[in-house]
C-alpha cells in the first residue's frame, strides 16, 4: 500500500511516499511537531486523514483535557 504525506512551510509544499502507514503516521506527527501546517496523509485510494485522525483511528481516541493521561489497561501477571 502506498502513503503520502503533504505539509506546508510558508509558500513551499513537500511530498514524501511512504509504503507503511505507520512510518507516514510517525513522519507527519514530526512534521506538526516542526511546525508546518496543513499536514495530510492521503491513502493510495485517495481518503485524506489528517495526522491525529489517522492517530485515533489505530490507537484510539486520545483524552481531550491537557495533561491528563488516559488509563493504560493491567497487564495480567
Amino acid at each position: 500500500m502506498s502513503f503520502t504525506v503533504s505539509a506546508r512551510v510558508s509558500a513551499r509544499q513537500f511530498s514524501f511516499r511512504h509504503h507503511s502507514m505507520l512510518s507516514a503516521l510517525d513522519q507527519s506527527l514530526s512534521l506538526v511537531i516542526s511546525g508546518m501546517s496543513d499536514v495530510r496523509i492521503v491513502e493510495a485510494d485517495g481518503r485524506v486523514h489528517t495526522p491525529a485522525a489517522l492517530q485515533a483511528l489505530l490507537f484510539g481516541a486520545r483524552p481531550s483535557v491537557p495533561g491528563v493521561i488516559a488509563p493504560t489497561p493491567a497487564i495480567a501477571a
